[in-house]
């Protein structure tokens, strides 16, 4: 989940779709990601986080080596200083 720079509104939508394009472009290029999702909230709360990335990975040691993959490393790359709050939660369920 993150929250996104932006000092308008437009702003904001042009950080989510740079951030959605960049994570779906993960589809196919990591071992054992199996599911990749990024929702964009709709709620407009003040307390909501601006996206969530929702993803499933074959096994523990699937989600480790995503982590490391130079694809993500990638994205992590192109998408800078985009996000002013980052939360996370790894969960098996």
């Amino acid at each position: 989940m993150w929250n996104l720079r932006g000092e308008s509104e437009s702003d904001k939508l042009s950080a989510v779709a740079q951030l959605k394009a960049a994570f779906e472009s993960l589809r196919g290029k990591i071992p054992g990601l199996l599911h990749l999702e990024i929702g964009v909230d709709s709620s407009r709360v003040d307390y909501a986080c601006d996206v969530v990335l929702y993803s499933e990975f074959d096994s523990q040691g699937a989600l480790e080596q995503y982590a490391v993959h130079p694809e993500h490393q990638r994205v992590k790359r192109e998408l800078g200083d985009l996000r002013i709050a980052r939360y996370q939660v790894d969960y098996q369920p």
